[in-house]
């Protein structure tokens, strides 16, 4: 399921369609000298620094290796899956087009048996009710959008997601909003969807319409488009899953220092299912994206500012953005 290149000694040939999961390895003048295959390859993995989006530092290239394969056997659905919407997602293009494949591709794996095996082991779920899951105030200008489910770190759930695209659309159809704040209340920002939903949805195909009807994510990257670093995520703590795909599509991210970036997805035999495949490869490349959702690792603030999947760090944030 995982193909390893050695780029010290890579095969003249290039990849062929539809490669499956393919990580290069390497150092140093390997890296400058295999420009063809960092841009083939899922990623690349060094144990040096290196600034090029395609490739990933890690502390010992064996050991990444290795996780890998044991997800990627684990999950070979999802991680074949994720490959492919990744390489064949534009994420210079229009948004929608983004969303609705990777929204079908969500649906296939939300029918597939690697889901099906993840709801069996979670077992009977309850959702806690939360009467305001997500708080808009108007403060001048500025629209202020809050998560509002603390006890849970603000994970993602159906009413929150309707809560959303409500202020959002407020936004959108108002033009004396000339700028959003989405922020959460208590200790995290987002911490993704939240698993007591997963699997309540009717059937796969009513799932895609509701995602791709109903999406906050398309109304986010329309006010970007119009209000730009003005249209602003501030994020703390866990911004994992949908919270960091529907940060990412904002014109500015501001992190604290505590904040924790990651798309945990592939755990339970998916992929990135609000708009993750668009906005977070268009701020560090569909290989970093792919890594994040392969390998299941997180991010600390210093390395998502590194990256490009922030813009700033605490209080440097609030003086740039004046």
């Amino acid at each position: 399921m995982l193909r390893v290149v050695d780029l010290s000694n890579a095969p003249a040939a290039g990849l062929a369609p539809l490669p499956g999961v393919v990580v290069g390895v390497g150092s140093g003048g390997q890296l400058a000298e295999s420009q063809s295959w960092l841009g083939a390859a899922t990623f690349t993995l060094t144990e040096d620094y290196c600034a090029d989006r395609r490739v990933v530092t890690v502390a010992s290239v064996p050991e990444a290796l290795a996780e890998l394969r044991a997800r990627c056997e684990r999950w070979p659905h999802a991680s074949s899956v994720c490959d492919d919407v990744l390489r064949a997602v534009q994420p210079d293009a229009a948004a929608l087009a983004g969303l609705v494949t990777e929204s079908l591709a969500y649906s296939t794996l939300q029918a597939g048996p690697e889901f099906a095996r993840w709801l069996a082991e979670r077992g009977q779920a309850a959702l806690p009710e939360t009467a305001d899951p997500v708080l808009a105030q108007r403060d001048s200008d500025t629209l202020r959008i809050r998560f509002n489910r603390p006890h849970r770190h603000n994970a993602f759930s159906t009413g929150a997601r309707a809560a959303l695209l409500e202020a959002l659309t407020v936004a959108q159809l108002d033009p004396s909003v000339t700028a959003i704040a989405l922020s959460g209340n208590g200790p995290s920002f987002c911490s993704g969807g939240d698993l007591a939903e997963f699997g309540t949805f009717a059937d796969p195909a009513s799932a895609h319409l509701a995602r791709t009807r109903h999406s906050p994510a398309l109304v986010l990257d329309a006010l970007t488009a119009r209000l730009g670093r003005s249209c602003r995520a501030e994020v703390h703590g866990r911004v994992l899953g949908s919270g960091l795909e529907m940060a990412a599509f904002c014109g500015y991210v501001e992190a604290q220092k505590d904040s924790v970036f990651g798309l945990p997805e592939l755990s339970l035999g998916l992929i990135p299912g609000a708009g993750g495949t668009v906005s977070v490869t268009r701020r560090i490349g569909r290989w970093r994206t792919a890594y994040l959702v392969l390998s299941g690792r997180t991010i600390g603030a210093d390395t998502a500012l590194d990256w490009g999947l922030i813009d700033a760090i605490g209080v440097d944030a609030q003086r740039i953005a004046q």
